[in-house]
């Protein structure tokens, strides 16, 4: 794919697409070059009104359907996805900079819980709880919450949106889905292939634009009920903040700084290769991704030496070109934020093992870097880099090393490598995180809840728990009269 292949992105209201060349625009542009690919129409108050109009209608048929129904339309959702996966990974690796191996493995992987969404949403059961009398009875009901807005990032476009919309429609929800700008083309595809298995009109609304105008619109919104974002904390903060003002069901999946307490008795070379693919995965910009290495000291010159060899070796370039295993960061912001923080490191003492450098004259790209510290006062050892950049730091007592791993105030992932089943059990016990994996990285599959604590924000996605925060708990208390 080239770049005049990439379309142009639409808003999709009501079953009708809305192009640039009916709207204002802003532009699309591919990381890795620089330059702009395409065209994004962005929506007018009356559009967003339109949307919620649509969904408001829709929802009173949707929530009707059968489950066995809204099933059949996602599992043909997820096998038109699965047909064009070549030309949805080449419009992400276009607009979002990761590999093209990476983003057909991120197509591959949505149509996965999409199927599992799609299942499982037929197993959303009541109960009946027997009564004190026999004159009574007692049921619970689980119903949808009806419109949901959903806000999702760029880093992996397609992935988080799906399964925002897959849970939500799998429990009888319609959805406004607000995409990101800077990697469109993904939820165009979504709005795309659910319109052709057969999504009645209205029930997925795209929209594109201001985003605190329509943040502020329709969370404000009287039809809209329930609010999904999944994006940094500063402004997961301000959405959860506007939902409460409302009274709006939100969850929330935000930003983490993940540690990685790497011990002795860790086989410290292939721990080191196992960490550098999954640090560089998406050029770091990954809110699971592992930063914070914590390396135990007797170990500490090995793994370091192994984590530099494997780092070298990555290369870097356009993700449409052969064999690149690292793209570019998604936008210019990344770039001035990991200078940032690599000078702060180099004023601070620590040393730059490799890279700390922007990349080549042309896109957004930045060398695999790894920074080695003994101090937790840096901005790295404090702020999230979502970019290639580790940071190592050792340590000799691990109650020490999970102190510090608990240190911050995100709580998403953190990873364990040991071969102590005592000690395995003792970090997953005491690290202040949503997730935790243990000599693996073994996170955001389908069946599995994913989510975090703390400033990471609140709220599951993924496993049966998902369905949590679309479906409304009611209780119906029937009285039958006496028995003979």
């Amino acid at each position: 794919m080239t770049q005049h292949d990439y379309a142009d992105i639409a808003l999709f209201i009501a079953g009708t697409w809305i192009g640039p060349e009916e709207r204002e625009t802003q532009p699309v542009i591919n990381p890795a070059t620089a330059q702009q690919i395409g065209l994004i129409a962005k929506a007018t108050p009356d559009d967003l009104e339109a949307s919620v109009r649509s969904a408001r209608v829709a929802f009173e048929g949707w929530r009707q359907l059968s489950p066995l129904d809204r099933s059949a339309i996602l599992r043909r959702f997820a096998n038109l996805l699965r047909e064009n996966e070549q030309a949805i990974a080449a419009a992400i690796t276009l607009d979002e900079g990761k590999p093209l191996a990476e983003a057909i493995v991120e197509v591959r992987s949505s149509a996965d819980h999409i199927d599992w969404h799609a299942e499982e949403g037929r197993r959303i059961y009541g109960r009946i709880i027997p009564s004190r009398s026999p004159a009574v009875q007692q049921q619970v009901l689980r119903e949808p919450v009806g419109v949901c807005l959903a806000i999702t990032p760029w880093n992996f476009p397609l992935s988080q949106a799906v399964r925002k919309v897959a849970a939500a429609l799998a429990c009888g929800c319609t959805m406004i889905l607000k995409g990101p700008a800077e990697a469109p083309s993904a939820c165009m595809a979504i709005a795309r292939y659910l319109q052709e298995a057969g999504l009645p009109d209205g029930c997925l609304n795209l929209v594109w634009g201001n985003a605190a105008m329509i943040s502020e619109t329709l969370v404000a919104h009287p039809d809209v009920r329930k609010i999904t974002f999944t994006g940094s904390v500063e402004v997961g903060k301000s959405l959860a903040e506007l939902a409460g003002r409302h009274m709006k069901r939100a969850t929330m999946e935000l930003g983490g700084h993940a540690p990685v307490l790497i011990f002795d008795d860790a086989d410290a070379e292939a721990t080191a290769r196992v960490l550098a693919g999954n640090k560089l995965r998406n050029a770091g910009q990954v809110c699971i991704s592992p930063t914070r290495f914590f390396v135990q000291a007797s170990v500490h010159k090995r793994f370091v030496a192994a984590l530099v060899d494997a780092f070298a070796t990555v290369k870097v370039g356009d993700g449409l070109e052969p064999d690149i295993q690292m793209g570019p960061v998604c936008h210019a912001r990344r770039i001035a934020e990991m200078e940032r923080l690599v000078d702060d490191a180099r004023a601070g003492g620590a040393a730059i093992l490799a890279g700390g450098t922007r990349q080549g004259n042309a896109g957004y790209f930045f060398a695999p870097t790894i920074v080695d510290t003994a101090d937790d006062r840096i901005a790295l050892m404090r702020d999230e880099p979502f970019g290639p950049i580790a940071v190592v730091s050792r340590f000799d007592d691990m109650s020490d090393a999970i102190d510090r791993a608990n240190a911050l105030p995100f709580g998403l992932a953190s990873y364990v490598f040991t071969n102590s089943l005592e000690r395995a059990d003792r970090a997953a016990a005491c690290l202040q995180a949503g997730m935790v994996s243990i000599n693996h990285f073994g996170l955001a599959l389908p069946e599995t809840p994913f989510g975090g604590v703390r400033d990471s924000g609140y709220g599951t996605e993924g496993g049966s728990e998902t369905f949590d925060g679309y479906l409304n708990t009611k209780f119906v208390s029937r009285f039958a009269g006496v028995c003979a």
